[in-house]
């Protein structure tokens, strides 16, 4: 038999979408399919969530993995039993933002055991996730499974399909960002791209470096970062045998790894990989106000263990309503196992 594997899918902020997102992700039959799914959160928020998004699915609430059954029509939950009821939907609390926490830090001592084979992690409020005590250390995930993995250097990848973006950085300003675009830190980021993509299952990732300046600079006519920091990082890439092209012009780099010459882009700074990823999975109709599809995956690179996300966040002007969609969290459950099934050849 096909090997299925065992997935710890985090709740988030409970007064978010996350609950609601998570029952109807479950309500579909090819997840269990594809993969044996267990929730770390609390039992009464994914009751709730059941209640919203009106699936008639049984929680089975579990005290350690092995305890779970992994059938289709029940949901397994490792019941970290931390939410008091009834939940505030769309409300910032330092309850919620501690018990979201605790659901990550259950989840990586789960992965870092053996017990599960990936972690898929719904939003987190980073305004609560503070008030709740973690963010004296933590900004959001991603620091938090840095820290708690003993990892020093790591990265961003998002992904819509079969088109991606990693990022040189992220959550900076545009001017540091600027600063930050260094030879090691492009090389850095190239490597990554490149693991991700084979751990993807891509035998010969093509991976194309977005230039930082218009035109790539035209020779160094609107910037140096091309000549002195990005192509010395492309030309060491090289040397190790990648397949790279670069600096490309990032008016037109994306639409040519649309088009399938590149199964990856690096990308200079946040906004320049966001951009064309939201525009490619997120569509917002205007006539009825809300967003059609949200689609899309952020996944953790450089971390002992997989990690993926969702690529939105908390929604609190859909949550308790009904009316939020689990497009991304499936998808990002697809990602996990793709990462989860080649890390088990």
């Amino acid at each position: 038999m096909e090997y299925k594997p065992i997935l710890g899918i985090t709740i988030g902020d409970v007064a978010g979408v996350g609950p609601e997102i998570t029952a109807k992700a479950l309500s579909k039959e090819e997840v269990y399919k594809i993969s044996r799914p267990v929730i770390i959160g609390d039992k009464d928020a994914i009751e709730d969530g059941l209640r919203i998004a009106r699936k008639d699915l049984k929680a089975n609430p579990v005290n350690c993995v092995s305890d779970s059954i992994f059938e289709f029509g029940t949901i397994d939950i490792f019941d970290l039993d931390n939410i008091s009821l009834p939940i505030e939907y769309s409300t910032i609390k330092a309850e919620y933002g501690k018990a979201a926490g605790e659901y990550i830090k259950k989840a990586i001592d789960l992965a870092m055991e053996g017990e599960i084979d990936a972690i898929v992690t719904n939003p987190i409020h980073k305004e609560s996730f503070k008030l709740g005590g973690w963010g004296k250390k933590y900004a959001g995930h991603t620091e938090m499974l840095a820290d708690l993995t003993g990892t020093k250097d790591y990265t961003m990848m998002l992904s819509h399909k079969d088109f991606r973006v990693v990022h040189v950085s992220t959550h900076i300003s545009l001017r540091d960002a600027c600063n930050a675009v260094k030879k090691d830190r492009v090389l850095k980021t190239i490597k990554f791209a490149y693991k991700g993509c084979k751990d993807l299952g891509i035998e010969e990732p093509r991976i194309a470096v977005a230039a930082l300046n218009p035109h790539a600079s035209d020779g160094s006519l609107f910037g140096y970062e091309e000549e002195k920091e990005i192509i010395p990082a492309i030309n060491e890439a090289k040397k190790l045998g990648y397949k790279v092209d670069g600096p490309v012009p990032a008016d037109t780099v994306f639409s040519k790894a649309k088009g399938g010459m590149y199964d990856i882009v690096v990308c200079q700074y946040h906004d320049q990989g966001h951009i064309p990823m939201k525009f490619d999975g997120f569509q917002y109709n205007n006539k009825e106000e809300k967003w059609d599809t949200v689609s899309g995956v952020n996944s953790t690179l450089g971390l002992p263990i997989i990690r993926t996300s969702v690529d939105h966040g908390t929604a609190f002007g859909k949550a308790g309503k009904g009316t939020a969609t689990a497009e991304s969290l499936l998808d990002a459950i697809d990602v996990a196992v793709k990462f989860a099934k080649n890390r088990n050849k």
